[in-house]
């Protein structure tokens, strides 16, 4: 396994492969990885001759009050775990070799940024789009792996991929949990023990939505509101939103007719979770 720091690197590498007539995957990561990246990784790797997975913290979708300085940072771990799930290529870029000092070129969208994490991280999905965008032309892969986990960005990127007429195949990938039911993030390292328990309050919501789901209730209102009443019952937690939204538009939906995602950003002290569940398909086991 190679690990390189420029663009020009990665298109020599990649060209070489396309030449032999091998498949290219990609994994697109902010590092720090753990068991839900280690799942792309492999899904990915059982799916395509050679794997590129990109390590960079990208500076772009970060707002000027979250945590670009503090995002968890470990590149020797990560390649550890690249190289041992299968992965052919890092690309570890620098900033300043993803974008120049005049840099003035954006990926934007309307309508699927605009709601969930969209409303309290305005600069978040225009970020997202185009350094994936740049990724996606630097890499050039047949295939790239998403984790549903970040619904809202999977359903953005696959939009994108459409509306851009991008040769490359989305692959979103399930949730990854603890045993405990705690979905992974990076950002889990954030809390301490206290709020690490605390944290629980957010699959605990997700598996009462499903149970009555199960009962037969079809009314988001209900089922967000017997949600919301278990984690306002945690006193370390605030909510950013809970909502059912149609699992395409993202449009909010007051019955579950159709396929509906379940989204909800909870702040455990200070630290942002996200989880979420989709219903009838791909529905998550949260315990």
């Amino acid at each position: 396994m190679e690990i390189v720091k420029t663009v020009n690197e990665v298109r020599n590498i990649v060209k070489s492969w396309q030449k032999e007539g091998l498949t290219v995957g990609f994994v697109p990561t902010m590092g720090y990885l753990h068991e839900g990246h280690q799942s792309l990784i492999t899904h990915a790797v059982s799916e395509n001759d050679r794997v590129v997975v990109s390590i960079f913290v990208n500076p772009m979708q970060f707002g000027p009050t979250e945590d670009l300085a503090s995002y968890p940072r470990d590149l020797e771990r990560d390649a550890a775990l690249c190289e041992v799930n299968g992965a052919a290529l890092i690309f570890n870029p620098e900033p300043a070799e993803m974008y120049f000092p005049d840099f003035s070129t954006y990926v934007d969208m309307e309508g699927l940024t605009e709601g969930l994490c969209g409303q309290s991280r305005p600069v978040h999905f225009r970020g997202v789009c185009t350094v994936v965008t740049k990724l996606f032309n630097i890499v050039q892969p047949d295939r790239a792996y998403f984790g549903q986990k970040d619904a809202q960005q999977l359903a953005v990127i696959k939009q994108m991929v459409r509306d851009l007429n991008m040769a490359i195949e989305i692959v979103g990938c399930p949730i990854i949990r603890e045993a405990d039911g705690l979905a992974k993030s990076s950002r889990n390292t954030y809390l301490n023990e206290e709020e690490r328990k605390a944290a629980l309050v957010l699959s605990r919501s997700i598996r009462k939505g499903q149970q009555l789901l199960e009962q037969g209730e079809r009314n988001a209102h209900t089922i967000i509101e017997a949600m919301t009443a278990i984690i306002q019952a945690e006193p370390l937690a605030k909510i950013d939103y809970i909502e059912a939204v149609d699992a395409r538009s993202l449009k909010k939906v007051e019955t579950f007719e159709h396929p509906v995602l379940v989204a909800l950003a909870v702040y455990i002290g200070k630290t942002r979770l996200i989880d979420n569940f989709t219903y009838p398909e791909q529905l998550e086991e949260a315990k």
